[in-house]
């Protein structure tokens, strides 16, 4: 936290650049969003460019402002091309993961960084466990106590699907943070193993709901 190193400010910047164009330009946005019947139609590149789009300035601002809080603690423990694999690997999860449970819905759309920071912010966790995070910015909670209850909070989102928050995509980028980091740190599995097992449980729930035609 605190610098903003060159890796972080390059991503920051293309999602600024990208979204500035989209929020002026209905059908660049239109073109780039996630959009499932343009994917099935054989737009697949939605899948990427739409983690580079976002809805309006705040929704920028919340994804560019948490990924600025987090982003240093992976390139500090694993250097700045495991960041940018970790966040790029998260943002392709994250929309193929919503890619499964809509693809028969042909008028599911969606932009957002969000499983692409969720990933960064799931790494940081993994990496870091014994940091405290800000609950509303104003509760202090333990890292990975805030990464189980949002995980179990977003398969409860999933489940409902009453709202239009991308549940599907946070839950597919935290999962995709969490697998990638153990791949550049095997190191976490003696130093926080028990981490690695908390973590691990709401990816097991929702495979066993899914499996099971719950969710």
């Amino acid at each position: 936290m605190g610098e903003l190193s060159l890796a972080t400010l390059v991503v920051i910047a293309v999602n600024v650049l990208v979204s500035f164009k989209g929020f002026s330009d209905q059908s660049f946005f239109n073109k780039y969003k996630f959009n499932i019947s343009d994917i099935k139609q054989g737009s697949k590149f939605q899948i990427f460019t739409s983690g580079f789009l976002h809805v309006d300035t705040g929704h920028l601002f919340v994804n560019m402002l948490t990924l600025y809080f987090f982003a240093n603690v992976l390139i500090y423990n694993l250097g700045a091309i495991a960041f940018i694999v970790i966040y790029l690997g998260s943002l392709l999860l994250g929309n193929l993961l919503s890619y499964f449970f809509h693809k028969d819905d042909y008028n599911y759309t969606a932009v957002g960084a969000s499983g692409a920071v969720m990933g960064v912010l799931y790494s940081a966790i993994l990496l870091q466990p014994d940091m405290t995070l800000g609950l509303f910015f104003v509760i202090p909670v333990p890292a990975y106590v805030f990464g189980i209850g949002y995980l179990l909070y977003t398969i409860y989102g999933m489940k409902r699907r009453t709202d239009n928050i991308g549940h599907d995509a946070h839950f597919g980028g935290a999962t995709g943070g969490y697998l990638i980091t153990m791949l550049f740190a095997p190191w976490v599995f003696e130093t926080h193993l028990l981490m690695v097992v908390l973590l691990a449980i709401p990816i097991v729930i929702l495979f066993f709901l899914q499996r099971t035609g719950r969710i």
